[in-house]
């Protein structure tokens, strides 16, 4: 029976076991320029002893920031930054990949020189963004203005943002990538029709709704090789303005495809918060039938539950969040069967290296 300790072959990637770390925003870069730094070294490579460490989303472009402090991967300074995170993780023995993201309509006036975050079409989605306050440097969650629609002109100028963002990448020394296709972003509002109301080759039927996507992803596969490429999916959350019944279907369509390309990954964004709809065991069966690459899983798993879904071939990799943050050595505590420390939530986003970097292995935390 396969648990969370086994090896694993994800494209190109052999992890020496199942336990991935999940991508979390926690917005510490230095400023101006949201560049990488030596405590996002620290706190990385602290979790190196995850079988793949998958970073916090990383913008593409200033188009495609949304959250203040989050890292960017579109200028000099911000992959020689990056370059020092992958040493270290390298140096401690890791593997790790970035997430590309383009924040689309999930993004505030201060990011944008004209004062207009870029969708689809030009719909609102009902929700915030955590943005620092110039004035007092003080961060808070504010509401999302009404987008502008992206011309069909200047859709090709953003996959070119995606194959540039790849590129720099691997010079930043990354192991893969992995796009951000999930939780109402750029390319998720493509994927539904309820925020995606295009009539052109990116709107109107399932075939054209996902073919920004396949232009993404293919884009970094001819940078780095599809072996290296994976992509971050969340087909039944309902938030955000993003409920549409048809978006598991779309999202198989486009896996399918995503096959054909040959990228390593499909990651599985699974709602964790309280109510939230449940993944359905026949969507699971259904990406294993149309997509022959490896699987993730994300999303209020713990070692049971994990095991659990390994044991039934419905995912080949599980990505652990919070228990990560204030467990860095959560493979071995799993492992040995020790005792979890709790996180602060207080130190979530933005901050110094309380509540980042402060969390010890094990014997440091007895």
């Amino acid at each position: 029976m396969t648990t969370l300790f086994d090896s694993a072959q994800v494209g190109a990637l052999h992890l020496p076991s199942r336990m991935a770390l999940a991508p979390m925003t926690r917005c510490r870069t230095d400023q101006p320029g949201n560049i990488p730094n030596a405590m996002m070294a620290d706190y990385y490579a602290q979790r190196a002893g995850a079988g793949l460490i998958i970073t916090e989303a990383t913008q593409i472009s200033q188009q495609g920031q949304g959250y203040s402090f989050t890292p960017g991967i579109h200028s000099e300074e911000q992959v020689a930054g990056w370059r020092k995170v992958t040493g270290a993780v390298h140096q401690a023995g890791g593997r790790i990949v970035n997430q590309l993201w383009h924040v689309g309509r999930m993004s505030h006036p201060m990011f944008h020189a004209d004062g207009r975050p870029v969708a689809p079409s030009a719909i609102a989605p009902d929700a915030t963004v955590w943005v620092v306050d110039p004035e007092t440097g003080k961060g808070g969650m504010v509401d999302c203005p009404i987008p502008r629609a992206l011309e069909t002109a200047e859709v090709a100028g953003v996959i070119a943002d995606y194959a540039a963002a790849a590129r720099n990448a691997k010079e930043a020394g990354f192991d893969g990538v992995e796009i951000h296709a999930a939780n109402g972003y750029l390319i998720d509002e493509f994927l539904r029709a309820g925020s995606n109301k295009r009539e052109d080759q990116y709107g109107g039927s399932v075939e054209n709704r996902i073919r920004f996507a396949i232009e993404a992803a293919g884009a970094a596969a001819d940078e780095l090789g599809a072996d290296r490429v994976g992509i971050r999916i969340s087909p039944f959350i309902t938030q955000r303005g993003m409920d549409d019944p048809d978006a598991p279907a779309t999202i198989l369509a486009m896996a399918r495809e995503l096959g054909r390309i040959g990228i390593a990954y499909i990651h599985i964004a699974e709602a964790d918060w309280d109510d939230a709809p449940e993944t359905p065991r026949a969507f699971r069966e259904a990406l294993r039938a149309v997509f022959p690459g490896a699987i993730i899983v994300a999303g209020g798993y713990d070692k049971n539950k994990a095991e659990a879904i390994l044991a039934e071939d419905l995912a080949d990799v599980v990505a652990f969040g919070r228990p990560f943050i204030a467990n860095p050595d959560l493979p071995r505590r799993y492992a040995e069967g020790l005792p979890l420390a709790d996180f602060d939530g207080d130190t979530l986003f933005g901050g110094d290296q309380q509540g980042y970097t402060t969390y010890g292995n094990y014997e440091a935390a007895a």
